[in-house]
């Protein structure tokens, strides 16, 4: 089996492992304790905290462990606009997120503060020039992560950085994708990263505040990681993290070279082996092992489960892999194709031969989906010039399949009108016009649904 959803969570480091089997017998004690079991397993806590601020780069009283990076987020969007009350309720963040940032960005807007969600490029980048212009004299506090979880884009952290600092403005990073590949450039004030993203075990989350920035922890407070993660330490846990993340820092010049030239060959091969795809997220700006790509007339879930039974796990943004019916937040933010979309994230130490052989299986795969798949006959009305398509009812990408199939139907300047209640048409019908080289007109309301206009220009 390949495994080629590191990004989701990555294989246990070697080093990881050892390091939890040996403090397990050495960290299982009270560290706040000052017998001789508590002092050892103190001095674990301490030396794991160095490490991981070193490879941070704060100081080891800024960084705390917290259970989880979801953990870490809630805690630092809450604390440091808490600890900010008096500037004002308005918080930045762009809209390619990860959830737990937006999900804490929805708790503080349902408390009655503001929030301004920066749009993307259709890279998956922000501009510092779009933070900047978004920055308001009553804002308490920006979010931006490091790198995107979906599509690897890169996110220009040290420009933005430098703009909430002559603003003023503290900037919290979620630094969880790229952590484990080097240090986070640039004048923020505070992060969080996650253990199991760069090889760790789960549940140990990082979370530092830079001295001078105001924070205010929220809810029930105790003695133990300077008051802003209680409960019990998991020490030999965080020794584990903080192992892990030394070695694959020690690993990442090399490995990063090598990953890089395994997701260019996808990148290159993957349009050139399967018709009608678009690969997404910045080209060049991007993390090393992150490639993502979406297949025109695909079911995204069917495709995961075929690729599974070939001996490949990769993941997905489409809509139809969530119980939402929605299409990823972050593809529906770069404006680009939500269907048949596929992740792949490459682990350290992945083989070039599974990548070729992924290459081999995927033409066949996404051929034998959409044969499996079959569009259905589509019901259409001829009215002069346009083709009314009723694809009420059926979900993408069976509406995109059947404007495809009437297209050539029309002559060149007449418009075919997708009927559809489906919210992932209104991401990939533009998608498939700009792909096909055809004119997207817009939407406009329907009995059922809405109705999606697009000009046939070729």
């Amino acid at each position: 089996m390949s495994y080629f959803d590191s990004a989701s969570a990555a294989p246990l480091h070697p080093v990881a492992r050892q390091a939890l089997l040996a403090s397990l017998d050495e960290g299982w004690a009270d560290p706040s304790r000052l017998y001789r079991e508590g002092r050892r397993a103190r001095m674990l806590l301490d030396a794991a905290r160095e490490a991981a601020a070193e490879a941070v780069g704060c100081r080891a009283d800024e960084l705390v462990f917290t259970s989880s990076g979801t953990r870490a987020v809630h805690t630092g969007v809450a604390g440091a606009l808490a600890g900010r009350r008096r500037t004002g309720r308005h918080l930045i963040v762009s809209a390619v997120e990860h959830s737990s940032v937006l999900h804490s960005a929805e708790a503080f807007e349902a408390d009655g503060g503001s929030v301004t969600r920066v749009p993307v490029l259709r890279t998956g980048a922000v501009t510092a020039e779009s933070y900047a212009a978004a920055l308001r004299p009553d804002t308490a506090l920006a979010c931006l992560q490091s790198a995107n979880h979906e599509v690897g884009t890169g996110q220009p952290v040290a420009e933005v950085a430098e703009a909430c600092r002559a603003a003023g403005v503290p900037l919290l990073v979620d630094a969880a994708q790229s952590l484990g590949w080097g240090r986070v450039e640039g004048d923020w004030s505070l992060l969080t990263a996650s253990a199991h993203k760069w090889g760790g075990p789960s549940g140990v989350g990082l979370l530092v505040v830079r001295k001078g920035v105001r924070f205010a922890p929220q809810g029930p407070v105790d003695e133990r990681e300077s008051g802003r993660a209680a409960g019990f330490e998991n020490i030999p846990a965080v020794v584990a993290a903080a192992a892990s993340l030394r070695a694959v820092r020690a690993e990442a010049a090399a490995e990063a070279v090598r990953l890089r030239e395994l997701t260019e060959r996808i990148r290159a091969r993957v349009p050139e082996l399967v018709p009608d795809v678009e690969v997404v997220g910045d080209p060049d700006r991007r993390l090393p092992g992150i490639v993502t790509f979406s297949c025109l007339y695909v079911d995204g879930e069917t495709l995961l489960h075929e690729l599974d039974r070939e001996g490949f796990s990769v993941s997905s943004g489409s809509s139809c892999t969530s119980s939402t019916l929605t299409p990823s937040h972050v593809l529906k933010a770069m404006g680009v194709l939500s269907e048949g979309n596929v992740r792949v994230s490459l682990p350290p130490g992945a083989a070039q031969e599974d990548v070729e052989r992924f290459l081999t299986v995927l033409p066949g795969v996404v051929a034998g989906v959409r044969e499996k798949l079959g569009a259905p006959a589509p019901s259409t009305v001829v009215r002069a010039e346009e083709l009314v398509v009723d694809a009420l009812g059926k979900r993408c990408p069976i509406p995109v399949i059947e404007l495809a199939k009437v297209i050539g139907d029309v002559p060149v300047g007449g418009t075919v009108r997708v009927l559809s209640d489906d919210e992932a048409a209104r991401l990939d019908i533009p998608a498939w016009c700009e792909m096909r080289g055809q004119e997207y007109v817009g939407e406009e309301p329907a009995d059922h649904g809405c109705a999606y206009v697009v000009r046939r220009v070729s």
